[in-house]
């Protein structure tokens, strides 16, 4: 057995019976070492009812991340549910990559009908929203399901979040970006990034 198997059976024992608690090393740890891959029917029952009781995004993140890449299982109602769940558009768009892959496109074309409606009201709520932005318009975000599946309704999506985008000040634009396997790539130090955004807002009160 290798030590990714070891990890994740340890895990996947862990977290059968430990209670939840989000803030717990060895919690977010077994989290960690789940092998998505190694995934059985069972074993993604119990990630999935994990997911809907975990308050934590990141960690939600985590496992929207992992069950993506689970094309054995069949998850459509989970990637159905946890699109109503997330209230953030980034991890919207994590459930939506999950569901495209068993949905139709006209199932997709109404998710992404949505989607849309909620991106459009974005600015009235969050102006200066680059960080729902920058996921959208990355490699791993709209760019990737237009590349995969050439859906109409996707780059209808990534036209309005680029125009949204570039509506914002560019204090706001050009801080980080995520590579074609959902990781961060920072393309500012969070110093900059601090000092520009707050040069901004110094600017807009006056001082």
């Amino acid at each position: 057995m290798s030590l990714n198997q070891q990890l994740h059976k340890e895990s996947m024992k862990y977290l059968t019976t430990a209670p939840l608690r989000e803030n717990n090393a060895k919690f977010i740890s077994a989290i960690s070492d789940i092998a998505y891959e190694l995934l059985t029917t069972d074993e993604a029952v119990l990630i999935e009812q994990l997911y809907f009781k975990l308050k934590s995004i990141a960690l939600r993140n985590q496992i929207l991340y992992g069950l993506i890449r689970c094309k054995e299982l069949e998850l459509k109602d989970f990637f159905q549910k946890a699109y109503k769940k997330e209230r953030y558009l980034d991890m919207k768009l994590l459930a939506i990559h999950g569901l495209a892959y068993y949905a139709s496109e006209e199932e997709i074309d109404k998710v992404m009908d949505h989607f849309l409606k909620i991106l459009i009201k974005r600015p009235e709520t969050t102006p200066y929203n680059y960080q729902e932005y920058e996921f959208l318009r990355s490699a791993f975000g709209l760019p990737r399901l237009i590349k995969k599946y050439g859906y109409p309704c996707f780059e209808k999506a990534l036209q309005q979040v680029e125009k949204q985008y570039h509506d914002m000040p560019e204090a706001f634009q050009g801080h980080y970006t995520f590579d074609e396997d959902g990781k961060a790539v920072q393309l500012r130090s969070p110093r900059e990034t601090k000092q520009m955004i707050e040069r901004f807002f110094a600017l807009q009160s006056g001082h």
